[in-house]
């Protein structure tokens, strides 16, 4: 029986647990010997970083933002973050990656600057910050947790990664067409081809943490946050898209989010996003008179955070309509629900419920269907941190997808993180 990368992954690393922790000292002063501090401290610049090392064992078509025509997948990854504080009022950071693409895949290797921002906070108590840059998005509360050390799970929940029909190159010509390229059956038939070749052409709601260009501001006011954006592609975007130099601000997206404390345990928060979709070169496919900013993906999302001793729990709720040329509304709705447990000050388990469900369209024959296939997804997982500077996790997802080339599927995946 041929191994799976997943779990010959896992068995490696927990064979060589002893060597990490002897090399934890080398690691704690090579952090020294890249951190750089003048004037007393007032400046100090520092170069931090992530190795990942991802296995997959999955089944066709690949589930979420995975791309790959085989049933295993090994993913590494060198993340580089150079942090430079400038007195107490200036910040500025830089993300690089080397992979095979910013989400995993089949591809070659590549380098990337995924994130670079500088950030300023006129006043001591953190009331107002203005960022301009290319950075996460500032809607909802998963995009603040989303790395590789942070995240209790390998994947990003359903409403970050799960595939719609709605492509940002082209507008469907109808209803028809439209539920073609969500894989949606019509007639008693399904004619999608394989579930995997048009990956690269759908979005889903959010992609991912949306390192989308712009400015951005900030602040806390007494127990409320607030944060508001204006980006040059929607949250829907893909990454080739998020450099201003490969869309420009001729139709940008404004996005805002207000969070309340009640008190240390709760963090709650409202989000509302608003921007077109389409890329320019949709643009001959939009009816004439029209143009792709007449075109927005509207979302509406509200979060919620909660942390007693060692329990933690994150939820989010996304209300998402695309305004389709040639149809109407698309509308569909996604949450997910997250759970995390230390067990020790080393060990710690998480289980997530995720949804997605579509609201109906016009079939084109006089009746309505949904236009996306409704799904459910339930993630578990395991982690472990030998040091302060090397990590384990293990997941196992299980899907049911509706009228999808294959109803049920499952995922095993593996990854070892060492941080430095």
């Amino acid at each position: 029986m041929r191994p799976r990368p997943a779990l010959l992954t896992a068995l490696l690393l927990l064979a060589h647990a002893p060597v990490m922790t002897a090399a934890d000292d080398d690691i704690e002063r090579l952090q020294d010997f890249l951190t750089v501090s003048a004037f007393d401290g007032a400046c100090r610049v520092r170069l931090s970083g992530t190795i990942d090392l991802e296995g997959y064992q999955l089944q066709q078509p690949p589930p979420g933002l995975l791309y790959t025509g085989r049933d295993q997948l090994f993913n590494p990854r060198l993340t580089l973050f150079l942090d430079a504080q400038l007195g107490s009022h200036v910040y500025a950071f830089v993300q690089s990656r080397i992979d095979r693409g910013f989400d995993p895949g089949d591809g070659d290797a590549q380098i990337r600057l995924d994130e670079y921002a500088v950030r300023v906070t006129p006043w001591d108590d953190g009331r107002f910050s203005l960022q301009i840059g290319k950075f996460a998005s500032v809607a909802g509360n998963w995009a603040q947790r989303h790395l590789t050390w942070d995240n209790p799970f390998i994947t990003a929940p359903v409403p970050y990664e799960n595939l719609t029909g709605i492509w940002d190159i082209a507008a469907p010509e109808g209803p028809s067409e439209l539920l073609y390229w969500a894989h949606v059956p019509t007639g008693g038939v399904s004619t999608f081809g394989d579930g995997y070749s048009d990956k690269i052409l759908r979005n889903p709601i959010v992609w991912g943490p949306s390192y989308a260009t712009g400015l951005s501001v900030a602040g806390r006011l007494g127990r409320f946050d607030y944060a508001a954006e204006v980006k040059n592609t929607s949250l829907s975007s893909r990454p080739e898209a998020w450099d201003a130099t490969a869309v420009g601000f001729d139709h940008p997206t404004f996005t805002g989010r207000l969070g309340y404390r009640p008190n240390q345990m709760w963090n709650l928060g409202f989000s509302a996003s608003s921007g077109a979709y389409l890329l320019p070169e949709a643009a001959p496919t939009v009816p004439a008179g029209r143009s792709i900013g007449d075109y927005h993906e509207q979302v509406l999302a509200q979060d919620v955070s909660f942390e007693w001793h060692h329990f933690q729990l994150w939820a989010e709720f996304y209300a998402a309509r695309f305004e389709v040329p040639h149809l109407g509304h698309a509308d569909s709705f996604a949450y997910y629900v997250e759970a995390k447990y230390k067990f020790t000050p080393q060990l710690f388990g998480a289980l997530r419920w995720n949804q997605q469900v579509f609201a109906t369209i016009p079939d084109g024959a006089g009746g309505d269907i949904p236009w996306g296939n409704d799904l459910w997804r339930v993630d578990a997982a395991v982690g472990y941190r030998f040091t302060p500077h090397t990590q384990l996790k293990l997941q196992y997802s299980f899907q049911h997808e509706d009228h999808a080339a294959r109803d049920l599927t499952s995922l095993v995946a593996a990854q070892f993180t060492l941080r430095f």
